[in-house]
């Protein structure tokens, strides 16, 4: 892609200025997700910065595992990692990494600072290691175990190796400055002893290096030449640089941060999503309300959205939180265009149009979707007996209320102009059924004669109509920010996050057509059929419009 489309930020600039430099004659990014959870829109970020770049500057983006802690780790996040990634359009192609492949090459660069006299192995415990590193306003202290020598260290991280201590009892740690006011300086751990199975090494080793020590390595092996990441790994940088120039490697990778993408009435912590989904606060984790990638795939969103939100938010250097109605607009514009359109009822109350005549059945001609007249035509059954919403119907309507009525005659979309008559009652004086009459003139939805209605109204045939239950979702927390002025967010679960209805009455087509692509119920919203569910099982995708950011900027 040449200069003049590329898009402007921060992160580009200083790309472009390495190239022209010379300093790479080609770019390698790398999006390295740790395998103890599922993607949430969070990662999408990355995903999309990652490879986005590679692709723009025509370099190469490879996938790394970084299993390094295999207490949380496993294959299921392995294979759901995989899959939202190329569900978002991505392919890493042949260059799918596991820190697991370098082991053998981080514990060779442990020894190698070891005998530079640059790591030493210590016995403090964890509580004794906080004390010693002191915080923010004091400095840290020399543990006494520093001063061992360099064969001391040697034998004693081979012994690690070996497995003859118990877990907890011994950690690697670097040599740097424990008076550094970055605390991620103060002599960090580099390996600790973790005798636990690894979902891909078995039990082959016994000490895991930690994130800080094996990440740069990683880079470096695979000759990356832009490491992007996230804002919190600002202060970590001195850190990677640090490992990046004192142990042998093949390549020096640049670190470059930019924020992480923040989203209202949302949660991105893995470990506050596990807790949603181990506590059953949701139905797991592709629960469609979860931001998790595979919530929204399975809430109906299309990828091309996502990637175009993100597009759109840009990279910055400064974290901030952006409104969810701004990712709903883009599913909207997308699905808007996209979408076939059907009928459906939610809450059904039966029409008897008296003068049509029974047992006669017409098919009546509907648009698909009027965005895309390539979608065609479909064939709606249209009888005597009718569904209709029952909020389409009022017996005492104000004066502004241009649907039915006793006496008003509204057009009923794709049919004919009818006039309701009277009303039956239930012994609670419920409205169970309209009589009405139809003009015979007026199919298709046009009178000849130019009389004009105000109100159209959707509808389904009684006798053709198909059951469905429909899931219909808010937002998962009450608040902007559920965590606000440090509460816990659980208690900011939105108790009417998700209303399950069971009763929808839709037109046939909607079983024949909809399949798992998302389409509209018309003047309702977008929905997509539920893969988690047997049966006709729709999930709304979202509403045809913000109607509920309205409403909470109204209260």
């Amino acid at each position: 892609m040449s200069d003049e489309n590329l898009k402007s930020n921060f992160i580009y600039d200083i790309i472009k200025e390495d190239l022209a430099s010379g300093k790479h004659q080609s770019i390698v990014t790398r999006f390295p997700p740790e395998p103890n959870g599922y993607l949430h829109i969070g990662h999408a970020k990355a995903i999309c910065t990652d490879f986005g770049a590679a692709i723009d500057f025509g370099g190469t983006c490879n996938l790394r595992m970084d299993d390094t802690n295999p207490s949380k780790e496993d294959t299921e996040f392995v294979d759901s990692i995989q899959e939202d990634i190329k569900w978002l359009g991505f392919n890493w192609e042949d260059r799918l990494y596991y820190a697991s492949d370098y082991y053998e090459k981080i514990y060779e660069a442990a020894v190698e600072l070891i005998k530079k006299d640059l790591a030493f192995v210590c016995d403090l415990t964890p509580e004794q290691m906080r004390e010693f590193r002191g915080d923010l306003q004091n400095p840290g202290k020399d543990s006494p175990f520093k001063t061992r020598s360099i064969e001391e260290n040697l034998d004693l991280f081979a012994r690690m190796r070996a497995g003859e201590f118990e877990d907890g009892s011994k950690v690697l740690r670097a040599k740097i400055d424990v008076t550094s006011p970055n605390i991620n300086m103060r002599d960090p751990v580099l390996y600790r002893i973790l005798k636990i199975h690894h979902h891909r090494t078995g039990d082959e080793w016994c000490i895991y290096p930690m994130y800080d020590f094996a990440h740069p390595l990683e880079d470096a092996f695979e000759k990356v030449t832009h490491s992007l990441c996230s804002l919190e790994f600002e202060d970590h940088r001195p850190l990677y640089n640090w490992f990046i120039e004192n142990v042998t490697l093949p390549a020096k990778p640049r670190q470059i941060e930019f924020a992480r993408l923040n989203l209202t009435y949302t949660v991105m912590s893995k470990r506050k999503l596990r807790k949603l989904v181990e506590e059953n606060f949701v139905n797991g984790w592709d629960d469609p309300r979860m931001p998790t990638l595979c919530g929204m795939r399975r809430r109906g969103y299309p990828a091309t959205a996502i990637r175009a939100f993100i597009d759109q938010i840009g990279l910055a250097k400064r974290d901030s939180i952006v409104d969810f109605a701004l990712l709903e607009h883009f599913v909207r514009t997308e699905l808007n265009a996209s979408s076939l359109r059907f009928m459906g009822v939610f809450d059904p109350i039966k029409v008897v149009i008296e003068n049509y005549p029974e047992n006669h059945v017409e098919m009546m001609t509907g648009i698909n979707n009027p965005e895309n007249e390539n979608d065609g035509t479909r064939q709606i059954p249209f009888s005597r007996e009718l569904y209709i919403e029952r909020s389409d119907f009022m017996e005492d309507a104000p004066k502004k209320f241009f649907r039915l009525t006793v006496g008003s005659e509204v057009r009923l979309r794709y049919a004919y102009f009818i006039t309701c008559t009277s009303v039956i009652k239930n012994e609670a004086g419920e409205i169970v059924e309209l009589r009405c009459t139809y003009d015979p003139a007026t199919k298709g939805g046009d009178s000849p004669d130019g009389r004009k209605v105000k109100g159209t109204i959707h509808w389904v045939s009684a006798n053709h109509a198909i059951d469905c239950t429909v899931n219909q979702y808010d937002q998962l927390f009450t608040k902007e920010n559920p965590e606000e002025s440090g509460e816990d967010f659980i208690a900011n679960i939105n108790p009417d996050s998700l209303t399950v209805i069971t009763n929808v009455k839709a037109e046939p087509a909607v079983a024949e057509l909809a399949g798992t692509k998302p389409f509209q119920f018309e003047r309702t919203g977008y929905f997509v059929k539920d893969s988690g569910s047997e049966g006709l099982v729709f999930n709304r995708t979202a509403t045809l419009k913000d109607s509920w950011a309205k409403e909470v900027k109204k209260s």
